[in-house]
């Protein structure tokens, strides 16, 4: 089976510091990868160099595309990249105002995603922004309202609606969960839970929550210091972490 996305020895360096090296997995169709490890152990620097969002210093990343089979995505003009981002790929950010138009209404932020992959009639495209306010449980009322009326959890839903309306197979999440309250987590990994195995997405999630990844991923990636440590399934590198680091990761959460 061919990977849907192969990264081979990807590394990022800021002057002298490590941002991530010699970074190398193979990512299929319909399963999550979970990226963990503590804050500066690269895990953003490597979701950022997979996106685009940064410049890596060496590497590739292949990616599966449906019309031209492998490219390496870095090698990829500015015009061919942002169509992948607006097509196949979606971000989740950790801060949904990262993510949304604030001055645009929550029906507006959806719509903005279907235009960009061709969507023109305005019935149409207001339909399916109702019809995805409501898989993320958000009232249809509020499809006017603008995001800056939305409490934090109902902006991290608009932003997950707004990343996935237009059917990508490729999602980055960024501490999707990050910064809200338990039960708000609580409910929004529930949502994403039944929406990646209802869609059949492909994800790359980063993360420091363990509880998260345990939730949502297939395989897990342990980071420090820029490097993987420790990769496999995720209940077997959380029951039986292998490397000191990933030992004392997963104690550090049972003594909480």
């Amino acid at each position: 089976m061919t990977p849907l996305l192969s990264v081979r020895n990807l590394g990022k360096s800021y002057g002298g510091n490590i941002g991530c090296t010699d970074v190398s997995f193979d990512l299929f169709e319909g399963e999550v990868m979970g990226i963990v490890g503590e804050s500066g152990s690269g895990k953003s620097t490597l979701l950022n160099c997979l996106f685009g969002h940064l410049a890596p210093d060496e590497g590739e990343v292949i990616y599966s595309t449906r019309a031209e089979g492998l490219r390496d995505t870095l090698t990829m003009s500015e015009p061919e990249r942002r169509m992948l981002s607006r097509t196949d790929w979606a971000f989740v950010h950790q801060n949904p105002r990262d993510g949304l138009r604030l001055r645009v209404s929550a029906g507006g932020n959806v719509g903005e995603r279907l235009m960009a992959v061709g969507a023109r009639h305005y019935g149409g495209i207001r339909e399916a922004a109702s019809d995805w306010l409501e898989r993320v449980e958000i009232d249809t009322h509020r499809i006017d309202d603008r995001p800056a009326a939305f409490s934090g959890g109902m902006q991290q839903r608009l932003q997950i609606a707004r990343s996935l309306v237009s059917g990508p197979r490729l999602v980055f999440m960024d501490e999707p969960t990050g910064g809200l309250d338990v039960s708000v987590q609580a409910r929004l990994l529930d949502l994403l839970r039944g929406l990646v195995r209802r869609m059949g997405l492909s994800v790359i999630l980063v993360t420091h929550d363990l509880a998260v990844v345990r939730l949502l991923a297939d395989r897990v990636m342990v980071m420090k210091g820029g490097r993987v440590v420790e990769a496999g399934l995720t209940d077997q590198v959380l029951d039986d972490p292998q490397h000191p680091y990933s030992q004392l990761l997963v104690s550090s959460v049972l003594q909480v």
